[in-house]
């Protein structure tokens, strides 16, 4: 039987009840695209990682180590998707931080999602959530476990038609979506949320902002106001896992499938960094 999960290089589904990733959200993880054995963006999600890890004071995780254990859940994987966490490991009650920290190291292998939806690629129905997050510029672009706010504002739809919602920050500025990024082009200018208070930096965003560039599209990183973004020519999400999904409907706003939008996803998937699909 195919190992799925590893803690601690180990094979096993179950950490200690005191482990503090548990107890409080402490720590960070990392979503991985896989494809043909290949972990898409490798290095550049090793150090959003070890970003996180020097933020919140947690151990960085030995990369040799990380690359064996993935490539041993890896084998023979022809798409898929491995999951890292790191947390700051065992502690007793208070949130105070153990005296001697040994991080808990977690890599589990996920199947390729099925979307309800249809053919991402025609195209995704969008809503803007009620939800609004709150500022922190320490835990901002960071991946880390507290994923409260994503689920509050996740748990606000059940239609299956809609794929991602938009999410607002308490000042009314577009942040991101509850699980991916979000760019507008506008012209020939590209345009994406300003991180600093709040959100998530992902991995295939600044891979568009760089490739934006290369295509001679000025790029715009900045507040970005809900009516701006109805207002744009064509609009997109992206992550490591869904790559780019043109956003066809948002609210009551049609889009169309728009050729930059199609351009950008062809060279992403030509250059390794999403998946083919």
């Amino acid at each position: 039987m195919a190992i799925t999960s590893l803690i601690n290089g180990n094979s096993s589904d179950a950490i200690s009840l005191y482990d503090r990733g548990l107890q409080y959200g402490d720590g960070l993880f990392e979503t991985i695209a896989v494809e043909d054995e290949k972990l898409l963006c490798w290095n550049e999600h090793l150090e959003r990682l070890q970003i996180g890890c020097s933020k919140l004071k947690i151990p960085i995780p030995n990369q040799d180590t990380l690359s064996e254990e993935a490539q041993r859940l890896t084998s023979s994987v022809e798409r898929g998707i491995i999951k890292i966490i790191v947390t700051r490991g065992q502690g007793g009650r208070g949130y105070a931080l153990p005296v001697n920290i040994d991080s808990t190291r977690i890599l589990s292998l996920y199947p390729w999602p099925e979307y309800s939806f249809g053919n991402p690629c025609d195209g995704i129905k969008v809503r803007v959530c009620n939800y609004r997050y709150a500022h922190n510029s320490v835990l901002a672009g960071i991946k880390h476990l507290n994923r409260i706010e994503q689920v509050l504002a996740r748990s606000e739809w059940a239609d299956r038609s809609i794929a991602e919602g938009i999410v607002l920050d308490n000042e009314e500025n577009v942040i991101e979506g509850t699980m991916s990024n979000v760019f507008y082009i506008k012209g020939e200018t590209l345009y994406t949320p300003e991180l600093s208070a709040c959100g998530v930096e992902g991995i295939i965003r600044q891979k568009v902002i760089t490739l934006a560039t290369e295509l001679h599209l000025e790029v715009c990183i900045n507040q970005i106001s809900l009516k701006s973004l109805m207002d744009a020519d064509e609009a997109f999400m992206c992550n490591s896992i869904i790559g780019v999904w043109p956003i066809k409907i948002l609210d009551e706003k049609s889009f169309e499938v728009g050729d930059k939008t199609i351009q950008i996803k062809k060279i992403l998937q030509k250059q390794n960094c999403i998946s083919k699909l």
